[in-house]
């Protein structure tokens, strides 16, 4: 994975002095790697290849106008920021070039102080609408980075996600809606080597059936009708980050032919582009259903399944790990107000949430805690605040439990004679009023049984 904090720089120009000098002088600073051109069909062919961030563009080229070349780049490269070199005959060009989206110019001849300005602003610009799409894409997104849970399964899961979260490798999440497949998500991309890049989540049952192809890689102006202006797909997004495919099983069948290509090879083709474009992304999938299953009712492609399931981490439903709700229980109670008193539980409604099932698992969990905390009074969230089949849970399942048989009841009651007179067996046949003979009999039987 190429380095992000890494400034590409393309000179385009077609005196050989300048190209030396960019190559000599404008890669000096730290985190800079510059390349040159001489034509704009060589400057064409080195952007279908590879990415760039800066591009300096002089407007006279001897096979062609830089303005005209502005345009490609930016069909290319939308986020690329281009700085325009001109002489001073051409000023009225380079401005016209920066109504066309150019980022500033410089007349020749230049000062380096002032050219390495441009650049480090430039590039910042472009740093900086990356980070504003990564975040208007996660928007709302409040990730959890830590694992919750005392039970085996979540031992389990945390020992799997430290295995692999330093790979790139493919992993498929798997559970029941609710059980926290976006948390070991989050976790995964903290505790990886793309953590300081973005986390593009996508859920495959939003995507737009008719659209599909151009949401996930983006289209050319002019691909369809309404594409007036070229625009990135997620795959573009998430370069050199993580992308989430989150209901995995949602993906339309005729679209992930075309994501397994992706997955060989991390190269793709935007809606009406000629060109292929490289990407640097590592994938995680998450789904509800049983994948295994669609592939052999032909509803899942199965080149698809075996790639993408190279690393599986199943989260099994809460009803099963139900040691895990007290520490859940006590995260949500601290971290869903943090501005308001710390909230308690009392005793009762902690046995009834012990008891209940859970069918909308963790994130029900979670809901009802937020009730509970809206419904407190004085800051304790009693069976009054929980819903009314929370509530009865407890109550249900001790009115099912089945009667003790009359040998299970005297059983019961000498041993809790024994014990109210300290193991004196004297007394204790006195109490009971049964000889002491009979008591030794019973005594012996209770331990044989």
């Amino acid at each position: 994975m190429s380095n992000p904090d890494t400034n590409r720089i393309l000179v385009v120009d077609d005196e050989p002095f300048i190209r030396k000098l960019a190559e000599r002088e404008l890669a000096r600073p730290a985190g800079r790697k510059v390349a040159t051109a001489a034509t704009a069909a060589q400057a064409m062919r080195m952007v279908k290849r590879g990415e760039f961030d800066v591009v300096l563009l002089d407007v006279r080229l001897p096979d062609g106008n830089g303005n005209r070349l502005l345009e490609h780049f930016r069909e290319n490269l939308p986020d690329v920021e281009v700085i325009m070199i001109t002489g001073y005959s051409e000023v009225a060009s380079a401005v016209e070039a920066m109504k066309a989206g150019a980022y500033d110019y410089v007349t020749k001849p230049f000062s380096l102080d002032r050219i390495n300005l441009l650049i480090d602003r430039a590039f910042q610009r472009r740093c900086m609408q990356r980070e504003l799409r990564r975040l208007r894409m996660n928007k709302g997104a409040r990730p959890r980075q830590q694992l919750i849970g005392t039970s085996s399964v979540m031992r389990e899961i945390g020992f799997l996600v430290d295995k692999v979260a330093p790979t790139d490798a493919p992993v498929l999440i798997t559970g029941e809606s609710g059980v926290g497949k976006n948390v070991v998500v989050n976790v995964l991309h903290a505790r990886s080597s793309r953590a300081d890049m973005p986390l593009i989540v996508k859920n495959c049952g939003a995507f737009n059936k008719e659209l599909v192809r151009s949401e996930l890689f983006g289209y050319c102006k002019g691909a369809f009708t309404g594409a007036e202006t070229s625009q990135e797909g997620v795959l573009a997004q998430a370069d050199k980050g993580t992308l989430f495919f989150d209901e995995v099983g949602e993906l339309p069948l005729e679209v992930q032919a075309s994501l397994l290509r992706v997955f060989e090879s991390q190269r793709y083709r935007r809606v009406g582009d000629r060109e292929e474009r490289g990407v640097d992304v590592r994938f995680l999938f998450a789904t509800n259903r049983d994948l295994a299953r669609e592939v052999e009712a032909g509803r899942f492609h199965e080149a698809l399944y075996h790639r993408l399931n190279v690393f599986s981490i199943d989260i099994q439903p809460l009803r099963e790990r139900k040691e895990d709700i007290p520490p859940l229980t006590e995260h949500f109670l601290e971290h869903l107000y943090p501005d308001r008193p710390p909230y308690r539980l009392s005793k009762r409604a902690g046995e009834s949430m012990i008891a209940y099932n859970w069918p909308g698992n963790v994130r029900e969990l979670r809901n009802v805690i937020e009730r509970g905390i809206i419904l407190a009074e004085n800051d304790l969230i009693t069976t009054k605040c929980l819903p009314s089949d929370i509530a009865r849970s407890l109550e249900e399942g001790e009115n099912c439990a089945p009667l003790p048989t009359l040998e299970q009841q005297e059983k019961r009651h000498i041993l809790r004679v024994m014990e109210h007179v300290n193991q004196n067996r004297t007394q204790a046949a006195r109490i009971l009023g049964i000889g002491r003979k009979t008591l030794y009999c019973k005594l012996r039987s209770f331990e044989e049984s």
